[in-house]
């Protein structure tokens, strides 16, 4: 039976959810469980939180950068390594992306160097439009930092939460409530899920209602269907929706596991050559998925052949993200490192991760990579 990197975890109270979606006949991108969904992401994060629930986190991510004033000849600066979806929005508005490396201390965007071309930029007067840091793989940014910077220098901030909901910041901030707006993402491998689906999550109240508006195709209050701007068709299904709600009842469960996986992961591979993604002090991650390094001088391998073993004995496993920079549609971008997220890049894999893994499963993935590293 083949071992999955991350499915979907139904929890058991989304099936009566979709009936009652179904029983009143809201099929549709509107209604009750859509209503509820939001109210559910904003009880869980926090008071003073405007939600909007999206086809996907790119969409929330395009809206956002549109709200924000994004436009062609705007820079964008955001962390190289990201999930593709994380990037092309930017690309949709015509904006130039300027990509930075991470600090190996957190695997989240250097704030430091963030902070040195910041100083360069408003000195040169050519500050960004829009700072956009990932959340990678379910650890938190430096926010307090990030909101600092942006504050000094007058740039808006948009939070890539898409891979953290349930994660926790110093002091118990929860992902997903930072900058002026952050981005969530619902995808069938995520945390919880609504099979496809994302969510606006902003403390600007003009920005979610203007947000709702963009995304039902920007239709004016008229009987007819009259526009004065162009929108999208964004908005979240009501049955994807009540799929959200059933799963909201069990996020911290589906996190308090993938932190179990993540810690006996670490229990029985970790030895010299073999490295975890750090946590710092303070930090609470979700461990969306588990992921290592392997020194090729240490092991006496890669990541890559260990993959494939993997791959052979039906266990799906992945490289981390390539970085943005590294990719063909951004040659010659903008870099801002001394490419840590590259070194990454080349040693990084992602264990199956998912919360339905089963002990067993996890032994069999664990027995296959200590067996292959003893026979190197």
């Amino acid at each position: 039976m083949r071992i999955y990197l991350s499915r979907p975890h139904m929890s058991g109270h989304e099936e009566a959810r979709v009936a009652e979606a179904f029983a009143s006949n809201f099929v549709a991108p509107l209604g009750p469980q859509l209503d509820a969904f939001e109210a559910s992401i904003r009880d869980y994060l926090g008071g003073g939180l405007h939600c909007v629930g999206l086809s996907s986190g790119s969409a929330a991510l395009h809206l956002a950068l549109r709200m924000a004033g994004v436009g062609p000849g705007d820079e964008v600066w955001i962390s190289s390594m990201t999930f593709a979806g994380g990037i092309f929005p930017v690309n949709y508005l015509g904006a130039t992306p300027r990509f930075f490396d991470l600090d190996p201390k957190s695997w989240a965007i250097d704030t430091a160097r963030l902070a040195e071309e910041l100083a360069k930029a408003a000195a040169e007067y050519r500050l960004p439009k829009v700072i956009v840091p990932t959340d990678l793989y379910g650890q938190s940014v430096d926010l307090d930092t990030l909101e600092a910077l942006a504050g000094q220098y007058g740039v808006r901030l948009i939070v890539d939460s898409a891979e953290s909901l349930g994660a926790t910041f110093l002091g118990g901030r929860k992902a997903g409530t930072g900058g002026d707006a952050a981005i969530l993402s619902f995808n069938g491998n995520k945390i919880i899920t609504t099979s496809g689906g994302g969510m606006l999550v902003t403390r600007h109240k003009d920005w979610a209602d203007q947000a709702r508006f963009l995304a039902t195709q920007a239709r004016d209050p008229a009987p007819h269907y009259e526009h004065s701007t162009f929108g999208y068709n964004y908005r979240l299904s009501n049955i994807c929706a009540a799929i959200g709600v059933g799963q909201m009842q069990v996020l911290d469960d589906r996190v308090a596991r993938r932190r179990a996986i993540f810690e006996r992961y670490r229990a029985t591979l970790e030895r010299p050559g073999i490295a975890f993604m750090p946590e710092p002090e303070g930090y609470r991650s979700t461990r969306w998925l588990t992921t290592l390094t392997v020194d090729p001088a240490e092991t006496g391998t890669d990541r890559e052949a260990i993959r494939l073993m993997l791959l052979e004995h039906q266990i799906e496993s992945r490289p981390l993200w390539k970085p943005m920079h590294m990719q063909p549609l951004y040659a010659g971008a903008p870099y801002h490192g001394i490419g840590i997220d590259e070194r990454l890049f080349e040693r990084g894999l992602c264990l199956p991760s998912g919360s339905d893994m089963t002990d067993e499963q996890q032994d069999e993935v664990v027995e296959r990579v200590v067996g292959f590293l003893a026979s190197r």
